[in-house]
């Protein structure tokens, strides 16, 4: 068999494939600087055409793939064949004499696809070329010695679970073939038959997958590479030519099977039998998609709660089932009867699954021992594509018992606001608050003050009645407000009989807020604001402005609204006093003016309120009168003025800082 591959070579690189390549000599001959005659030959050149090896062969000897030969080589053996370049002496040899190229190893096309020789013709004798130097190529033919590889391989692909597969047609011509095409390029199983004419599925993209094939794509089938499915139908197809991954049939569901691993290979020599072949997986993740509607798991929730429970406790959890994922299974609950949404409420916890039920408003066992109701649960997010799935909502009963609590002594009112007149003898009803025990009405209450809000021990309780009572006169203008607590304790029936004497014991407790009012009454007559000591210049003209009194009643303000002023009466009184009717008046100078005097001036003033009864009072102003200077101030007073028995006031203290000075000057003057 080697026998007949070596003639074909021999043909084929030595004489069948040779052709000529020409160059004038006369031309080479200048070039090369060389005297002599010129050649008469118009045409001189080598013979041969491209060579050609073929790969990974592993003979026993060195196998001839061409032979060289020149016009020149008349036979004579005086031509000599030399080889240069890529390989040369090494990977190819050639025979001196004859110009018989060797390959002597195996080579590889995918390391090196072809080398690049130079081949020349000298003279045995002298070495001297007997033609130009000439370039040439040997390549590496190719075998199928690459199996496919996927160098990304491998691969992990995501595609929504319920994808559509659309129907597109199927050229059946294309499975006319001279041999039978693989397995893979047959039409699906899923295949039918629509108006005589095949169909086949085309799903959703996955994933493209590449293989790649180091053999020559140029030269035969070595590297033409089919894909097929070894693994992943029916699930999953594979275009032959492309390695497309698709979704081979439709509603796919991510809660029956979330992970597929489908297994393609690649197979060069156009698929046909004798190609090499490879694979690699791809894991396909299908993605959730809101296909699913909530589901209660139970149609009738029951819960129940104490009747102490405070608004916002928790009461339950309900959990409406979504097979999805992430935001495709967030949850809204409400609830849809009336006499639930009363006293309770329903919200989604902070994982958007759970609807917690908590308290709305206190709930009263007494009152009411049970509340029905029904809850819906809704999917947050609702995608269109998928309604025919739903409705997208879910509805279950919920029932919830309200259980008695062993309650204190509940008042009558949250807190109590009583009023007692003051100066009232000891004694005295203030009021009455009022307990019971909605769990046993016929239990007794016993009823106290707490002693740290009654420090003073104004009040006192009788125990059976809760009524209170003065227990000290009470005085408002001291305390207006008296903020008690009081007790009350529901006393249960004891069960033992080894303390007769005391057939009941404290049980529960409960307290209350009861501010007691202290009513005014016109027990104080008005007084001045303050002591009043002023003074008046001589020059003063009649009429002037001396002094503006005010009055102070401190009775509630119901009693001293209207104080009246009242001063000196007469043609002889030196001063007057002009009521302004707003709880002060004025002390003014008559219209005459006043007699010098160097004693101060007592001004009587008598004052009223409106009260029931009305309370009078009387009181004085003090006047000195003052020599001034022109802007007003005090130049001197009389001494006199400021030896009187009253108060003295700033004005007069001024005065007699004046005098005092003035005083001093002189008798320093008189001194010197």
């Amino acid at each position: 068999m080697w026998g007949l591959v070596r003639l074909l070579l021999t043909w084929l690189g030595g004489w069948g494939c040779m052709g000529h390549l020409a160059a004038p000599a006369q031309a080479w001959a200048g070039s090369q600087g060389h005297p002599g005659p010129p050649l008469l030959r118009t045409r001189r050149s080598w013979v041969w055409n491209q060579f050609f090896v073929i790969e990974e062969y592993a003979g026993p000897e060195p196998v001839l793939i061409g032979k060289l030969h020149s016009d020149v080589d008349r036979g004579e053996g005086r031509t000599k064949y030399l080889l240069t370049g890529e390989g040369a002496g090494t990977v190819f040899v050639i025979d001196e004499a004859t110009g018989n190229i060797h390959v002597t190893k195996s080579l590889d096309r995918e390391e090196k696809a072809q080398y690049v020789l130079l081949a020349q013709a000298v003279d045995r004798a002298s070495n001297r070329p007997l033609e130009p130097p000439s370039e040439f190529i040997i390549k590496v033919q190719d075998i199928n010695d690459n199996p496919p590889i996927f160098p990304l391989g491998p691969y992990h692909a995501t595609v929504p679970e319920m994808s559509n597969v659309e129907t597109a047609p199927f050229n059946s011509a294309s499975l006319i073939s001279a041999s039978p095409p693989p397995p893979a390029l047959l039409p699906h199983p899923a295949l039918s038959l629509l108006n005589g004419v095949l169909a086949s599925p085309t799903g959703t993209s996955v994933i493209q997958v590449t293989a790649h094939d180091a053999d020559d794509p140029s030269y035969g089938n070595s590297a033409k590479l089919v894909y097929t499915v070894l693994d992943g139908l029916p699930f999953f197809s594979v275009d032959p030519q492309t390695g497309v991954v698709r979704t081979a049939i439709p509603n796919m569901d991510r809660e029956t099977q979330e992970e597929f691993l489908v297994v393609i290979q690649a197979k060069d020599m156009g698929g046909h039998m004798g190609g090499l072949s490879g694979s690699t997986t791809v894991t396909v993740t299908l993605s959730d998609v809101n296909d699913n509607p909530p589901k209660f798991p139970q149609s009738l929730y029951q819960f129940s709660v104490v009747e102490t429970a405070g608004p916002g406790t928790l009461v339950g959890r309900l959990r409406a089932q979504d097979p999805d994922l992430g935001d495709n299974a967030l949850m809204a609950y409400s609830i849809l009867d009336g006499e639930g949404s009363e006293a309770f409420s329903i919200s989604t916890d902070s994982q958007g699954q759970d609807g917690l039920l908590t308290v709305r408003k206190p709930l009263d066992f007494e009152s009411r021992r049970s509340y029905s109701f029904r809850v819906e649960a809704t999917n947050t997010l609702i995608d269109p594509a998928y309604l025919r799935r739903g409705p997208f909502k879910d509805v279950a009963s919920v029932r919830v018992v309200v259980q008695d609590a062993p309650e204190p002594p509940a008042f009558t009112q949250a807190a109590y606001h009583l009023t007692v007149p003051e100066n009232k003898a000891p004694g005295t009803l203030v009021g009455q608050i009022s307990a019971a025990d909605l769990d046993s009405p016929a239990s007794p209450i016993r009823y106290s003050i707490l002693p740290h809000s009654d420090p003073e021990r104004c009040f006192s309780i009788q125990p059976e009645e809760g009524t209170i009572h003065t227990a000290a006169p009470l005085d408002r203008e001291a305390r207006v407000w008296h903020n008690l607590t009081v007790l009350a304790t529901e006393l249960v029936e004891r069960t033992s009989s080894l303390a007769p004497e005391k057939p009941y014991s404290s049980a529960q407790a409960s307290r209350v807020q009861v501010a007691i009012q202290t009513l005014d009454e016109n027990d104080n007559a008005p007084q001045l604001a303050e002591p009043y000591d002023t003074f008046v210049c001589d020059s003063a003209a009649p009429g002037q402005l001396i002094q503006v009194i005010r009055a102070l009643d401190r009775d509630e303000a119901g009693n001293s609204s209207h104080v009246s002023f009242q001063g000196p009466l007469g043609p002889d009184a030196n001063f007057t006093v002009r009521d302004n009717r707003d709880g002060s008046a004025n002390l003014l100078l008559p219209s005459r003016p006043a007699p010098p005097r160097q004693a101060p001036y007592f001004v009587p003033i008598e004052l009223w309120d409106w009260g029931q009864p009305a309370l009078r009072s009387t009181a004085t102003v003090t006047v000195s009168v003052c020599r001034c200077q022109p802007d007003g101030s005090v130049a001197s007073c009389w001494p006199e003025a400021h030896l009187s028995a009253a108060g003295l006031s700033t004005g007069a203290l001024l005065a007699i800082v004046t005098c005092v000075g003035a005083l001093l000057g002189e008798s320093g003057h008189s001194g010197s």
